[in-house]
């Protein structure tokens, strides 16, 4: 109801406002749209091992065995106490303010050695790698598998590849 104004009636104006069905439709599509991205970006469902720039854990395992590329895992010390680091790979936190300089004492100055980054998922490890790449670091490898598996791969541990215990020191 409107007065002769145009504006509503005051009767209509102390009604509180309720959802409609319509709205609820579209608000519970949005929550699960917005839940799927989500998800989606959280477990990295879209990412790929073995194209430029990656490797996958099997791989990512082997050569920092053999010890040509420098394997960093860039997790949490909390999460490396709860799975381990695996085996071949250094325990780098990827919060500490000096990361790009822990990791060129890691590479003993210089920005060319091969390193490979492994993180949960492989998240943090592709914006790690965009991050170092800006600092000038010039061959910087992505384990998209991570070590709990994404849409790359299972991950390491899945894959059953060795890990270290990780105790704080």
């Amino acid at each position: 109801m409107t007065d002769p104004s145009g504006l509503p009636s005051p009767e209509r104006a102390k009604t509180p406002a309720r959802m409609t069905r319509r709205g609820f439709g579209l608000l519970g599509g949005a929550a699960i749209v917005g839940g799927t991205v989500f998800g989606a970006r959280w477990f990295n469902i879209t990412a790929q091992a073995g194209g430029d720039g990656t490797l996958s854990t099997p791989d990512a395992h082997a050569a920092a065995v053999a010890g040509s590329v420098l394997l960093v895992d860039i997790r949490r010390p909390d999460e490396w106490s709860h799975t381990g680091i695996g085996e071949g790979a250094v325990p780098l936190d990827m919060r500490r303010r000096d990361f790009t300089d822990a990791l060129l004492k890691q590479t003993k100055g210089r920005t060319d050695v091969p390193v490979a980054l492994i993180c949960a998922r492989g998240v943090r490890s592709r914006a790690i790698s965009n991050r170092l790449i800006k600092a000038g670091f010039t061959n910087i490898i992505d384990v998209p598998e991570g070590m709990l598996g994404s849409g790359a791969g299972p991950g390491w541990i899945k894959r059953g590849l060795p890990t270290v215990a990780w105790t704080q020191g």
